[in-house]
């Protein structure tokens, strides 16, 4: 049974009623110290446990809110006469202003922090238009994460950082709320509506967070939802003296500030459940230039490693509305192939077709429905050399097999399961043009797309986006019926989409891009497939790189490429660019970050 948390006043002979702000404070935000912070109409104030102000800052100012992390708390507040928003620390009896952050080009109704799982802090800023921005704050700067479209006419809003739920009060119409993450696509929920069936009557007006919940005043009552599940649910409504215009939460106390002052709200309150420990978090070491098309672009990457130089590795991403991408380890790209729709690519090098030798990729062409072939040669120079009919409907996925006794073969997909298995030749009779010969088919019951094959023992690796992730033998001979090793549930969230292969010298891991929960799984890549965890890929702040969400594809080695790469590289693509937006782009982390964030063996 949850504990109830009594959001009210304590009376008794052994509890004491929580101090109140002064009673001229337009807003208040309590300090861990028992002071308080508050604004006026004239300037920001500090006051201690004892009621003494310890110091001010002259500033018009509204929208209060503060971050506290041990002794010290982060403030921000909206210049009413700048219209930008003034962040500044609170620590030591003092009000250390940081520099403001850039305006950004609309006035501003409200602003409000959200500290992040990183413990990261980051601010709203909000117009009156619905035009919004969301900001990365630091102490030497501060960077645009995104722009976001709001409702009009929010004159409030607030994050709880648990659940990284972003709450905005639309004047007159409802109460919202958001996903406060920039990494994912926008969503949105309405909690609170006015009208005949909605729970607001007048409206919403100050808001603030409470553990699992928000909330908000509504005329002269307070209303409340607490989080069940992925819904809300609302609870009574509580009175408060008219003309209420600000919300504080002291510990477990709500107050409220009416005509008279400021005073306590009782509001009885559900303790939600401990949270799950959140999941490890790793940061990019690089990431590419962005694709040269918006939207829904870049798919799946594939890496190259130069014969004798680590550094000159290079890095195959596709983009799905133009071709084939080339990046060296720094991101920048050095080709770019038109090729068409290009959805998932594959590398193998060192392949034999009888005296010859090659390095090869394979990518799917959804217009042609068709393999491509190309080849790589010794400085990492990409080009086209084939291109390889097939009769799927919509071909999809790919990955390459490399069989112990030379030559090379292909596994492609269609949406509808199928799955074709073909041997890739090179004839020489026929010019030494590239071509294939079908040795199976098999198929999954829905979508798959993700597929790798473990070259060294022989195993396939698919993936089904909504149910799983399977094995079968890569080696047609001793073909086999598809086994499930690691369902979505738990750990594995769908869809599942793209997966690599790490090879180590001891034990090899397979990555699985588990898209549902922006996160990538690792497991052992032999059985029984054991699962070590989950990762997420977060914000390298200093190098001003974004984290990785709805991963498509990704690509890993174990190869040394030289740097922070010497144990490995992992290639992600990015769902959606951040700090700022723009075209998607693939990002670069360090296997040794993954190895430390998972303790792997």
């Amino acid at each position: 049974m949850r504990a109830l948390i009594l959001l009210a006043a304590l009376a008794g002979p052994a509890l004491a009623a929580p101090p109140l702000p002064p009673a001229q404070a337009n807003d208040a935000a309590a300090l861990p110290d028992g002071g308080w912070l508050t604004i006026d109409r004239h300037a920001l104030t500090l006051q201690d446990a004892d009621g003494q102000t310890a110091a001010t800052l002259p500033l018009r100012a509204r929208q209060l809110d503060t971050r506290t992390d041990r002794a010290t708390t982060l403030a921000v507040v909206v210049d009413a006469n700048q219209e930008r928003v003034q962040p500044l620390l609170v620590r030591d009896g003092r009000l250390a202003p940081w520099p403001a952050v850039p305006a950004p080009g609309f006035g501003i109704e409200t602003a409000c922090l959200y500290r992040d799982a990183q413990r990261l802090d980051h601010l709203f800023m909000v117009g009156k238009d619905g035009q919004a921005e969301q900001w990365l704050l630091g102490a030497q700067g501060h960077r645009i994460v995104r722009r976001l479209a709001l409702p009009p006419h929010v004159k409030h809003c607030r994050v709880d950082d648990a659940s990284a739920t972003l709450f905005v009060a639309e004047e007159g119409f409802g109460l919202w709320a958001y996903g406060a993450d920039a990494e994912g696509p926008p969503q949105r929920q309405a909690l609170g509506l006015v009208g005949p069936q909605g729970a607001l009557k007048a409206g919403p007006g100050a808001l603030v967070t409470l553990p699992g919940g928000v909330a908000v005043v509504d005329g002269d009552d307070v209303l409340a939802w607490r989080r069940v599940g992925q819904g809300w649910q609302v609870q009574p409504r509580r009175p408060l003296e008219a003309g209420t215009k600000a919300l504080a939460v002291r510990g477990a106390t709500l107050l409220a500030r009416g005509k008279a002052g400021w005073r306590s709200v009782a509001l009885d309150w559900a303790a939600p459940p401990a949270a799950p420990a959140p999941l490890a978090v790793v940061t990019p070491r690089a990431q590419t230039e962005p694709v040269a098309r918006a939207g829904d672009a870049a798919d799946d990457p594939a890496i190259w490693r130069h014969a004798t130089d680590p550094g000159a590795a290079r890095i195959l991403g596709t983009n799905k509305k133009q071709g084939l991408l080339v990046y060296d380890l720094q991101g920048r790209q050095t080709q770019l192939l038109e090729s068409g729709r290009l959805n998932n690519v594959d590398v193998r090098q060192n392949v034999a077709f009888g005296a010859e030798r090659f390095d090869l990729a394979i990518a799917t062409q959804r217009d042609e429905n068709s393999i491509v072939v190309f080849t790589i040669d010794a400085a990492g120079q990409v080009a086209e050399a084939a291109r390889l009919p097939t009769p799927l409907a919509e071909i999809y996925g790919a990955c390459l097999y490399q069989p112990a006794g030379g030559g090379l073969q292909a596994f492609v997909n269609d949406k509808d399961g199928r799955y074709l298995h073909y041997r890739i030749e090179r004839g020489e009779r026929d010019g030494g043009r590239f071509g294939a010969t079908l040795l199976r088919s098999f198929r999954t019951a829905t979508q798959p797309e993700g597929c790798v094959a473990d070259d060294a023992s022989g195993t396939l690796f698919v993936g089904e986006e909504k149910r799983g992730l399977w094995v079968t033998p890569a080696d047609a001979a001793r073909a086999a019926p598809l086994r499930m090793v690691l369902p979505v549930g738990g750990v594995l969230t769908a869809d599942v989409e793209g997966m690599g292969l790490y090879r180590g010298k001891e034990r090899s891991y397979l990555v699985v891009s588990s898209q549902g929960n922006n996160s990538y799984v690792v497991l052992d890549a032999q059985p029984p497939y054991r699962v070590h965890g989950a990762f997420r890929i977060g914000i390298a702040a200093a190098a001003g790189i974004d984290g990785a969400s709805e991963t498509d594809g990704l690509d890993v080695t174990s190869a040394d490429l030289g740097g922070p790469y010497t144990q490995g590289l992992l290639v992600v693509q990015d769902g959606y660019k951040r700090l700022p937006d723009g075209p998607q782009n693939f990002k670069y982390v360090a296997w040794a970050d993954v190895v430390a964030a998972l303790r792997l063996p």
